[in-house]
């Protein structure tokens, strides 16, 4: 198929790889402006953006795609499909009803589970058994449009947001493949009306520690927040970003309160039971497993992990 791609971060370049590696022709990229970041802040190209110039392939990057001039460089590819991954643009209708097929989109949730822009994330602080990745057809409404193809995954104990990512990349990936070499136009299912939910767009003050909760689910707040921003609490008055902990029984004390400090992590008793922090990241500094990081980083049996407010 003649195919135009729309998508920004790693998992969207993965979906890109494979759509150029099945043969199909792919006229046009989209993807977000290039970024500031590093240290110095100098202008970064999205994953997708670089995989696309290394493919040889043109990348147009707009602001908006309200602006006609904008809809016109997509409607002079004459592409007969859209595929969108984890753009991060709004789409208009009048771009979805540009190609001869219109759009389809990557999306890693099961729908209508987890409509909107974080989803992985929103499955591991719920505590989610399984995710997935369905292939469906782009409508103006937030994810709401009938599926192509759907599969399961189950989220593994230990899963984080970046390996969880990877894995529905990979998933992803395959199932656009199978949606591109099917017979055109697709069959789709609507979505059920019941159990929707929304996965909002993560804000930083999300990944704060709040002792008072249960350590489980401070345990999947670690996880969910794995890669970014990573979850963390102050000491000291100093940020620390906690990337790996465990659930263990509280031996007693106030949420926040330090119950061990040895080479196996560090204890903070919580709302309910008590979580074995065992790798840890001073500000400025790398992430360290628990011995190394009290090592430089003395704890006391005692002190009370603040909550920032």
């Amino acid at each position: 198929m003649r195919v135009c791609f729309a998508g920004t971060p790693a998992f969207a370049a993965v979906a890109l790889r494979a759509i150029a590696d099945a043969g199909h022709q792919v006229p046009l990229v989209l993807s977000q402006p290039d970024r500031p970041a590093g240290r110095g802040l100098t202008l970064q190209p999205s994953p997708v953006k670089q995989l696309a110039t290394a493919l040889g392939i043109e990348v147009y990057q707009p602001t908006t795609l309200r602006d006609p001039a904008a809809q016109d460089r997509l409607r002079d590819t004459d592409c007969e499909l859209l595929v969108v991954a984890a753009y991060g643009l709004i789409l208009p209708q009048a771009v979805l009803d540009l190609p001869r097929y219109g759009g389809i989109n990557i999306h890693a949730s099961l729908l209508p589970r987890w409509r909107g822009a974080a989803p992985i994330q929103r499955a591991l602080l719920a505590g989610d058994a399984q995710t997935g990745v369905c292939i469906m057809r782009m409508e103006a409404a937030l994810d709401t449009g009938p599926v192509l193809l759907a599969e399961a995954m189950p989220i593994a104990t230990d899963d984080t947001a970046g390996s969880l990512q990877d894995k529905l990349a990979e998933l992803g990936a395959r199932l656009v493949r199978q949606t591109l070499a099917a017979p055109w136009p697709m069959p789709a299912t609507p979505q059920a009306a019941e159990g929707v939910t929304y996965a909002a767009k993560i804000d930083k003050r999300e990944a704060i520690l709040d002792w008072r909760q249960p350590a489980s689910r401070l345990e999947r707040q670690i996880r969910a927040f794995d890669p970014v921003p990573g979850a963390f609490f102050t000491r000291q008055d100093q940020s620390i970003k906690v990337w790996r902990a465990e659930v263990v029984s509280d031996a007693g004390g106030a949420p926040g309160t330090v119950l061990a400090a040895d080479r196996r992590g560090i204890v903070v008793a919580c709302g309910e039971a008590a979580l074995r922090l065992t790798e840890l990241q001073q500000a400025g500094g790398r992430r360290l497993p628990a011995a190394q990081f009290l090592a430089g980083t003395p704890v006391r049996v005692g002190e009370i992990c603040r909550v920032t407010t």
